[in-house]
C-alpha cells in the first residue's frame, strides 16, 4: 500500500506515522508538508526518519500526478485551532476548505480509493442538552470550526462523483505526547502548567464539558478508515470519534493533573462568563462500526505520559504560553523576521529552510526529498 500523509510533520503526523509503520510494515508512506513546524521537536532523533518520502509542499499547490499510484490519502494538513484560525480566516478557509477539496479531486482524478479526512467535534459548537450525534444540526462557531463543515461538505461532493470512499474523522480534542507536542491543547496546557508552576489556572468556572482523544487513538482511527467496508450508500461517511469515557467537564481534568501531579494548586474563577465551547457527543456509530479501533488510552496514562514525556526533554519554562509550544506563536515569529508572508507562504529566499530544520534537514534541498529509514 502507498499512502499520503498531509501535514505529517505536525502534532498529530509523527504519531499516525509511527503507527502506520507498524500495523502496514511493508506500506510506502509518503509525507506532505510546507515545514511550518519541523523544527519543534520533543523527542531526541527526527520522526520522519520512520517515513519513505518526504515532499516539502504546500498543499495549496499540490498537482495531480503527486497521487499516481497513490492507493490512501490521510489529510491531516490545516490551520489547526481556533486562535489561528481568527488570525488568519481567509488562510483558514483556503487551505482547511478550499485546498482540501481540491486535494481530494486530485487524488479522486489519479484513482485513489481512501481519503481520510481529519474533521473536528467543534463543528457542533455550543450544544446545550444531550450528547450530538451526525445526524444533528452543526453549529460551527468559529473559523477553524466552519472550515471543517465546508470540507466535510465538498469531500462529500468529491465521493459522489468519483469511486473514492471518503471518511471524514470528526474527532474529539486532541492531546497526549507526540514527537512535535503542542501546548496550546486544554489537557497537555493544564499538564504542562502544573509542571512548571505548580499552579492549574482553568478561566473558566470548570463546569464546560470536554470530548478528548489520545492522538494514538486516533492514529488508530485512521487505520481504521483505510480499510472500512463500504457500499454506494456510505462511500461517504461522517462519524464523531471518541469515547463516552473521555468526556470531563473542565475542572475534573485539572483535578486528575493534580492527582497525576502532586501539590498543584487549581484556581477556578466561578464568575466566569459561560464558555460556549461546551460540548458533549455521542460516540455511539463510532463504537459500533470499529469495535477494534476503540480508544484505548486512559485519562490517567495520557496525563503521565505528557509528565514524563516533557519532564524528558527538560520543561520548565512558566513562559510556555509565548514559546514555540503554542502554534500561533510560531507563525508570528516567522511573519516578523519576514520568513513567511501574510498568506502564510514561504517568502520566496527562505523556501527551502522552513523555520531552522534540524540538521538532518537544514540545508539546500529540493521540495520533494527522499529520506532512507
Amino acid at each position: 500500500m502507498k499512502v499520503i500523509i498531509t501535514g505529517n510533520m505536525g502534532y498529530i503526523g509523527p504519531t499516525v506515522v509511527e503507527h502506520f509503520r507498524q500495523v502496514l510494515p511493508n506500506s510506502t508512506i509518503i509525507g506532505v508538508d510546507t515545514g511550518f513546524f519541523a523544527h519543534c521537536i520533543t523527542q531526541s532523533g527526527f520522526p520522519e526518519r520512520a517515513i519513505d518520502i518526504q515532499l516539502f509542499r504546500d498543499v495549496r499547490d499540490l498537482e495531480a500526478e503527486i497521487f499516481a499510484g497513490i492507493d490512501a490519502v490521510v489529510h491531516l494538513a490545516a490551520i489547526s485551532n481556533d486562535p489561528m484560525g481568527t488570525r488568519f480566516a481567509d488562510v483558514t478557509d483556503e487551505i482547511n476548505a478550499r485546498a482540501t477539496i481540491r486535494v481530494a479531486e486530485l487524488a479522486a482524478s489519479r484513482g485513489v480509493r481512501r481519503f481520510v479526512f481529519a474533521s473536528s467535534c467543534s463543528i457542533y459548537g455550543f450544544a446545550e442538552g444531550g450528547a450530538r450525534s451526525e445526524g444533528d444540526e452543526l453549529n460551527p462557531l468559529t473559523a477553524y470550526a466552519r472550515s471543517k463543515v465546508d470540507a466535510e461538505r465538498g469531500l462529500e461532493r468529491v465521493s459522489a462523483e468519483s469511486d473514492m470512499v471518503v471518511t471524514a474523522l470528526r474527532f474529539a480534542t486532541a492531546c497526549g505526547f507526540s514527537s512535535r507536542t503542542r501546548l496550546d491543547l486544554v489537557l497537555n496546557d493544564f499538564v504542562a502548567s502544573a509542571l512548571s508552576t505548580g499552579r492549574i489556572s482553568v478561566l473558566s468556572d470548570g463546569k464546560p464539558w470536554r470530548p478528548l482523544i489520545h492522538v494514538g487513538d486516533m492514529a488508530r482511527a485512521m487505520e481504521w478508515s483505510l480499510f472500512r467496508p463500504a457500499t454506494s450508500d456510505d462511500r461517504f461517511l461522517a462519524v464523531n470519534v471518541g469515547a463516552r469515557e473521555w468526556t470531563y467537564q473542565v475542572a475534573d481534568l485539572a483535578e486528575a493533573v493534580r492527582a497525576a501531579i502532586p501539590g498543584t494548586q487549581i484556581d477556578i474563577n466561578p464568575n466566569a462568563q459561560p464558555d460556549k465551547r461546551s460540548y458533549r457527543v455521542d460516540f455511539g456509530l463510532f463504537r459500533s462500526l470499529a469495535p477494534d479501533h476503540q480508544p484505548k488510552v486512559s485519562l490517567e496514562e495520557a496525563i503521565a505520559e505528557l509528565r514524563d514525556g516533557l519532564t524528558r526533554v527538560g520543561f520548565q519554562d512558566p513562559h510556555y504560553r509565548s514559546s514555540r509550544f503554542v502554534r500561533l506563536n510560531v507563525l508570528g515569529e516567522a511573519l516578523e523576521d519576514g520568513r513567511l508572508r501574510q498568506d502564510l507562504r514561504w517568502s520566496d529566499r527562505n523556501w527551502a529552510r522552513p523555520l531552522h530544520l534540524p540538521p538532518l534537514l537544514d540545508r539546500q534541498v529540493p521540495r520533494e526529498t527522499a529520506l532512507s529509514r
